[in-house]
Parts: C-alpha cells; structure tokens; sequence
C-alpha cells in the first residue's frame, strides 16, 4: 500500500457509477450477544439502520446492496421497511467476510458500476465527505482505503508478549472503510484470490494487493469508528446524547369514557372488553397522553391541534399514528426521545396480563429500547369516574433530548 495521498477539492472526472455494498453477515461473536450487534440500537435506530441512513444521504445516486445472513432476512426485511429506503435486493453472504463481499460483487455483474464502495455495517458515523472522497480516490487510483496515521508507539512481541521490535510508525496507518475500487478490478482479485486459495484475508485492500494492485490510502476520520465491542456501543451511545444537552420533560393525560364494543386499545394493544372507549380515532387512551408528552416537551402544542377530532380523516384512525407523527417532529428537530413512563388509572381490564405486550408495542412504535419504555397501571380505589367503572385515564411523562 502507497501511503496517505491528498485529492483534489473538486473533480475533473465524470460522475461514475458507483454501488456500495454494506458487509453486515457477520455474527458479532467479539461483541458477546446472541443479537448481531448491526442490529442493536444506536439511538432510536439500530446500527445497520444508521448506517444505511448514511450511506444514502452521503451518496443518494449509488445503489446500494447489503450483504447479510441468511438468518437475518427477516430482520433486516423489517429495519430497511422501517426506513423507506430504495435498496437492491439483499445478497446472501458466506462464511468468511471475504467469500461475502464477493458474493456482494457477484450480485452487481449483471449491471456493473464503475466504481464499488465496499463499507462495513457497524460503521454508522460515515460522512458524506469520506463517502464523496473515497469515490474520487477509486476513480483516481483504482484501488483505495481510507486511513489515519498511527499515534501510538507499536510494540512487537514473542510468543512471551516480551517486546521484540518496536515499530516505526511513520508508515504505519489504522484502516477503515468504506475501501473504494474500479470495480471490475476488486471484482477479478477477488476471483484470483478464491481460485489461489487464499479465502481469509481480512479486508479488501488485502485482496488488491494479493492480486498485485497498488493500493492508496487516503485520508480517513476518526469519527468513522467501528463498532465491534458493547463497549463500543456503549460509548457511542453516550456521544450522540453528549451531542444533545437541551433535556426536556413533557406531561400528557387524558381520559376516554366506557361506550358500546368489546375491546379496547391501549399503547397500540387490542384487548377483549366487555366494552370499549368513545372516542374520534381508535380512542387509545394510553398513546394520546404519550403523545402529548411529547408534543409537550416540544412546546408545538397538543394532539388535538394535530388531529382535531372535526376533522373526519381521524374517525376510527389508529393512535399510533399520532405518536410517529410526534416521533417525526422530534426527529425534524434532529432530537431523541429518551424515556416513556406511563400509567393507567382504571378498574377494569386488568392490565398486568397485557403489560409485557404493551410496552413492546410502544416501543416499537417509538424505536425505543424496551428498558426505556415503563407501563403501569393503578386503580383510584374506586372514587370518581375510573372507580365508579365509568372510563380510563392515562399519564404520561417523556423526556426527551435536543440540539442546544
């Protein structure tokens, strides 16, 4: 591999066609949950779906393909729903990263692109720049990675760990990704590496070089981190919420009366009933007072502002539509919701059988992590209306996060 090599601010090349492929089969075993951790949560979204957000909105003319596990179809099917994405079909990978990204490569033969990004899915924190920059660095050297100079004395040890060597750095850089290529020559060196034999190099620049090809690097970012232990998680967890120090509180409540049916909805949850609630939409007394916590927190008004209760396009309508569109507010204000806690007051039904199912509901509904959401339910001790049998009324708090 060259080393570090500057481009130009603006390209003098035509606008190639370009592919990226997101490398997301791998089994996470260093992380240490029986979950992939491409699919656990980095903030309301899980990491794959973070980084196929950034992929996108770094380069929205590439196509892009994932490459995943045949175990994870039905999962990654329902994170890329969730997002509204345009994506090629996803590829099923192999055993080893290498035979997965030339699966990946295989997949884009029938319509080649020019040039192929080939990017890690715990990589969330890509930036459209580093995306922009390793197109123009493929274009301009055929096979290139993104690096960044390595800081810290190396040592070389014995079988021992007593120190043999220590290394000179200077020519010494940490690699990332996404590693960028013309892409009929990373698709050829993968092929003449698997005919050799040699099926587990562990990154692509390794097979360019095994297939003879000068490999550059050029400028990586160090926030372009990959997350490969919880710890890593972890932290970058603790940085997007570093990243929002505007912490806000918002209340709801709200209260619907007993009537004619046999269910009710609560946080998104049919439960058989001897009756039903009254109301405009679906009457789901428990994700009103959510929602209005949040809009609360967000001093844009109240959900009948919203959705007044004149309008006929909300008769019988679901009330988790209120709650997305509250979580779409929050997200146009590039904020977080961090917490719901909420509690029923009534007689009947029981809900306690239904708790577990309820909080699931709400937070899927909300791309919160199930610990963030809390139900609970009380009675009044029979006095008023709820104890008298006469409705339900629900609290609730949010706290949410915002850019200052």
């Amino acid at each position: 591999m060259t080393a570090i090599a500057s481009l130009s601010p603006a390209s003098s090349h035509p606008a190639p066609k370009v592919a990226v492929l997101v490398v997301a089969a791998g089994r996470g075993t260093r992380f240490g949950s029986h979950v992939p951790k491409q699919f656990h949560n980095l903030g309301a979204k899980s990491i794959l779906q973070a980084t196929l957000l950034a992929c996108t909105g770094g380069l929205p003319q590439a196509r892009i393909a994932c490459v995943i596990h045949a175990d994870d179809k039905a999962q990654y099917h329902a994170d890329t729903a969730a997002l509204g994405l345009r994506l090629l079909p996803p590829v099923i990978g192999g055993a080893t990263r290498q035979a997965s990204v030339l699966a990946g490569l295989q997949a884009l033969q029938d319509d080649p692109p020019d040039i192929v990004l080939i990017h890690d899915g715990v990589r969330p924190f890509v930036s459209a720049k580093l995306l922009a920059a390793a197109v123009e660095a493929a274009q301009t050297f055929g096979a290139a990675i993104p690096g960044l100079s390595i800081t810290d004395t190396i040592q070389k040890t014995d079988a021992l760990q007593q120190i043999v060597e220590t290394l000179e750095r200077d020519h010494l850089y940490s690699v990332q990704t996404p590693q960028a290529f013309r892409y009929h020559l990373i698709l050829e060196a993968h092929l003449a590496a698997r005919a050799a034999g040699r099926i587990t190099l562990t990154d692509d620049a390794s097979v360019a070089s095994f297939a003879g090809h000068k490999v550059t690097i050029f400028q990586g970012e160090a926030q372009n981190r990959k997350i490969t232990m919880q710890e890593d998680l972890a932290r970058a967890n603790a940085d997007l919420l570093a990243d929002l120090p505007d912490i806000r509180t918002g209340q709801g409540f709200d209260v619907h009366a007993f009537g004619p049916g046999n269910q009710v909805w609560l946080g998104g949850v049919s439960i058989p009933h001897a009756q039903g609630l009254i109301g405009h939409s679906d009457a789901d007394v428990l994700l009103h007072a959510i929602t209005d916590a949040i809009l609360g927190a967000l001093a844009d008004g109240d959900i009948g502002a919203h959705f007044p209760p004149s309008d006929p396009k909300w008769r019988g309508a679901a009330s988790s539509l209120f709650l997305e569109d509250a979580m779409q507010r929050v997200a146009a204000r590039r904020g977080r919701v961090v917490h719901i806690d909420a509690t029923l007051i009534c007689e009947h039904p029981k809900v306690g059988p239904h708790r577990e199912a309820i909080r699931q509901s709400i937070a899927a509904i909300t791309g919160l992590n199930l610990d963030r959401v809390a139900v609970k339910a009380t009675t009044s001790e029979r006095l008023g209306f709820t104890g008298r049998g006469e409705g339900i009324a629900a609290m609730a708090l949010v706290t949410l996060r915002l850019p200052a």
